[in-house]
Parts: structure tokens; C-alpha cells; sequence
């Protein structure tokens, strides 16, 4: 959570994997408004959950729903991963981080109660995906006033949760980044930084998480993860109650690039946010050459593979120009098909709103409360762009193979297989492509899955015409 505003061995979590020549009228990248919207049906379709993290971010709760069944079930995603339940502030101009200042541990907020969060929990589950929540649990609000279930705070420091002993000695914003004592216990943005060392704190927040786990919440990404001490983190993760289906709920940490703390301290409590992954793929979609990326690992600045939790924007970096964004196109969308395909740690897919101004609130009543997800009008649904839906099941068939066959025919055009189970061609230029690729895939005819058409593999061999900003993937059923 860092805001651009004025304010403003492996431990037991569990990682979830998978359960279980010419390309004709290839798709070009990018057409995102031609999809049609997904229409309701039955929950749980049977097709395999993967390991791939849908993060709809600041989708209202009906919403999230309404997407587990439609469409995150459909195409093989395994989890959602869904905004701060908890009532947060509610300032005039309804900006998105409201929810990172919390103002009490209800389940009420601007994206709905708790009976409308129990309901999407329990949708998802019944479509066989997991539900993850964005838990802001290093502060509390630094603006006063009322939040969206109407409580009311005068005092930053004395809250309906905390009073000002629980929060840290340190009570001046945090200047210093070289020094981990201040960026551990300083306020971030001027918000009260809790004593985490503290049981007494540290049992509430234990307790607030608990009660989601409770009604069926599967795992946690840990906001400002890098403030908060790594024992003291380690003590709240070893708190925590089993979920539905594992004996430890899932946990991601935000820790922001730069030392200190060393990213790798946080292994011991789970999954990292790959800031370094996202930045990659900036430097080599958006400007360099995606041949480069043959030698992707965590020797070239990554996260390591078993403890990293790729993305390639969020919603940080998509306002402060780190990552690609949605305004990228069928760049950010083509280097979302790479994540699939290569498989590097566990991937996630952003969606969220199209803004203009960083600060800007998300699509609401006018009163604050988020408005249901509309993919035709405010909102940018990469997760069920064709090419990416293609891509989760091509990633969920091909989990566990290794990487083969890379093969780069001109700069910024590169194809790649993943044993004999899949292979991916991606055209990273304004030009169409036409190259004869190397495959381990069994000769026969396969399905395009991110666009229109067949492949036909003679010999090892396919012959692919990959278009501008496009691609080409298939995969044995």
C-alpha cells in the first residue's frame, strides 16, 4: 500500500497448484470491450481449479460473486482476491484508499455488509474458488471523522478496536527508509502504526482475521507487510485458525521494494508480492525485447520461485507508472499471457477501474458505496479477456512441466513450450509474424486457445502466423 496521496525450508502455508503449420484467425490482443458478458449458470462447472488469483480489486461483493460463477470458474482460476472487508474510512470525496485506513474490524464497508460478504464467500466456494482478502493490519485511519458503518473517531490514536497504547512509541511519519527500526514502527502516511509486538494487539488482529477464516475466507494478503516485523508477522500467521481446506490459510505480503527489511525475511510466513517480477515485464514488454526473458529467475532480481506471487500491475503500481497498466493495452494484456505460460511462482490477474486522476474513487452511488462491476463502461476486466481466460486453463494443464523449446525467430517475437503438454508463440511487435516453431507437442491438430482457429503439429513442427501485439497458445487436453 503505497498511496500516491497527500495523506496519505517452506513454512506449512499452503501453495495451491493445479487440481489435477498455421494458426488460423489468430486473436490480436487488446479487444477487450468485443467480449461478450459472461451469462449466470450453475455453480461449480467441473472444470479444474488452478492455481491462478483473480484479484478484483474493489469489485463490490455481489459483484465478486456474480464473477466466481461466470467467469473465474469457467476459464480455471483457483482464487479471488477481494478488497478490505473491514469498515474503513469515508472521507467527502470517496477516494479508493478509504479502505486502507480502517476505522473498525466490522465486516461492513463500501463494497457491502457482512450478511453480502458471507454470500460471496459461500458463492465462490460453491463455484470451487478460494476466497482471499486484503487485510490492512499495520495501522489504523490517520484521518478522522466517520466511516461507512458509522462509527465516528475524533482521535487517531483512540479507536473503536485500539486505544493509544497499542499503537508504537514512533507517532512522526516515516522519513528515513534506510533505517528499519523507523519504517517498522513509524507511521506510514501519518497512519497510527499498531504495536504488533504487543499480544494484547496482536490477539485482536488474530481474532479479526480468525473471524473471516471463520466464515469461510481462505487466505490473506497482507497490506504494508513490510512494516510490520517479521517475528511479529510469524506470530499473527501461526495464530491463525485452518480454513475449509488446509491447515493454514494462504498468505501474500506487500513489501515494497527497497531495503531494509531484506524481501526475503518474510519467506518463513509465506508468499512476497513480486514488485521485481512486475517491474521485468515492464522493462521488457514495454520497451525492451521479451527474448531477454529466457533467463527470468531469481537471479535477475525476482523473488524466489518457491515464495514469489507474480503480478504484472496492481493498484499501486498502475497509478504511479512502476508496472504496465490497463492503459498499455495489448502490451499489459500480452505480458499477462507470458505470466501464464511461463509459470514462474504463483500468478495473479489485476482488474479494477479505469481512472484518470490517481486519487480518484472507485465507481460509486454518490455515497460512497461501490456500484456493481460494468466491463462494458468504468471498468477494465482483464480477467476475462479471451486471451487471458485461454490462459489460465493452458497454465493449469501445464503445471509442473518445465520450460522447453524457447525459441526467439526476431527481436520481441518468442515461443516456448512447456514439455509436451503446451506450447505459446507471442508477438510483441506491430508487425504479423510468421515463423516455423520447434514443438514437443504430439503431432495432431489442437485448438487456439487464445483466439480463433487450429494448429496443425507435422514432425514436431508448426508453422504459426502470430499477429501484431498477439499470440498463439495450445495445449493438450
Amino acid at each position: 500500500m503505497q498511496h500516491g496521496t497527500s495523506l496519505t525450508p517452506r513454512s506449512p502455508r499452503r501453495r495451491r497448484r493445479a487440481a489435477t503449420a498455421m494458426a488460423l484467425g489468430a486473436l490480436t490482443l487488446g479487444g477487450m470491450a468485443s467480449l461478450p458478458s459472461p451469462t449466470a449458470q450453475a455453480a461449480d462447472t467441473g472444470t479444474p481449479n488452478g492455481d491462478v488469483i483473480a484479484n478484483l480489486w474493489q469489485w463490490n461483493w455481489a459483484s465478486v460473486a456474480k464473477e466466481c460463477t461466470d467467469t473465474l470458474d469457467p476459464a480455471g482460476y483457483g482464487a479471488v482476491q477481494v478488497a478490505p472487508p473491514e469498515e474503513s474510512l469515508k472521507q467527502a470525496d470517496f477516494y479508493w484508499w478509504d479502505v486502507y485506513q480502517p476505522y473498525s474490524y466490522k465486516l461492513d464497508s463500501r463494497f457491502g455488509d457482512e450478511s453480502a460478504f458471507k454470500d460471496m464467500v459461500d458463492t465462490c466456494h460453491g463455484a470451487g474458488i478460494e476466497v482471499y482478502t486484503d487485510a490492512v493490519i499495520n495501522h489504523t485511519a490517520a484521518q478522522t471523522g466517520t466511516g461507512y458503518a458509522g462509527t465516528t473517531m475524533s482521535n487517531k490514536y483512540d479507536t473503536t478496536d485500539y486505544d493509544p497504547a497499542d499503537s508504537d512509541n514512533c507517532t512522526k511519519t516515516i522519513a528515513n527508509w534506510s533505517d528499519q527500526q523507523e519504517v517498522q514502527n513509524c507511521e506510514l502516511l501519518g497512519m497510527p502504526d499498531l504495536d504488533t509486538a504487543e499480544s494484547g494487539v496482536r490477539e485482536k488482529i488474530t481474532g479479526f482475521l480468525n473471524k473471516q477464516i471463520d466464515l469461510g475466507v481462505d487466505g490473506f494478503r497482507v497490506d504494508a507487510a513490510k512494516h510490520i516485523p517479521t517475528a511479529d508477522m510469524n506470530a499473527i500467521v501461526g495464530a491463525l485458525h485452518k480454513t475449509a481446506s488446509s491447515d493454514a490459510p494462504y498468505i501474500t505480503q506487500e513489501v515494497y521494494p527497497g531495503n531494509p527489511p531484506a524481501l526475503g525475511d518474510y519467506y518463513a510466513n509465506g508468499d512476497v508480492l513480486d514488485f521485481g517480477y512486475a517491474a521485468t515485464m515492464k522493462s521488457q514488454f514495454g520497451g525492451g525485447d521479451i527474448a531477454n526473458l529466457e533467463s527470468l529467475g531469481g537471479s535477475s532480481g525476482l523473488a524466489d520461485e518457491a515464495n514469489s506471487n507474480t503480478f504484472v500491475t496492481n493498484h499501486d503500481t498502475e497509478r504511479n507508472g512502476y508496472t504496465l497498466s490497463y492503459k498499455d493495452g495489448a502490451t499489459a494484456t500480452l505480458a499477462n499471457v507470458f505470466q501464464l505460460a511461463r509459470g514462474y511462482g504463483r500468478p495473479s490477474v489485476y482488474a479494477a477501474w479505469k481512472f484518470d486522476q490517481s486519487d480518484a474513487a472507485p465507481p460509486n452511488n454518490g455515497s460512497g458505496a461501490v456500484t456493481d462491476t460494468d466491463c462494458s463502461g468504468a471498468w477494465s476486466c482483464l480477467d476475462r479477456d479471451k486471451a487471458v481466460t485461454g490462459m489460465v486453463g493452458w497454465h493449469n494443464a501445464a503445471a509442473g512441466k518445465a520450460v522447453t523449446d524457447w525459441q526467439s525467430p526476431a527481436s520481441n517475437v518468442i515461443g516456448f513450450g512447456r514439455g509436451d503438454v503446451g506450447f505459446v508463440a507471442i508477438n510483441n511487435t506491430s508487425s504479423d509474424s510468421t515463423h516455423t516453431y520447434t514443438t514437443s507437442l504430439a503431432d495432431g491438430t489442437y485448438d487456439n486457445v487464445v483466439g480463433e482457429g487450429s494448429v496443425t503439429v507435422t514432425g514436431g513442427k508448426a508453422e504459426l502466423t502470430v499477429p501484431a501485439k498477439g499470440a498463439v497458445a495450445f495445449h493438450t487436453a
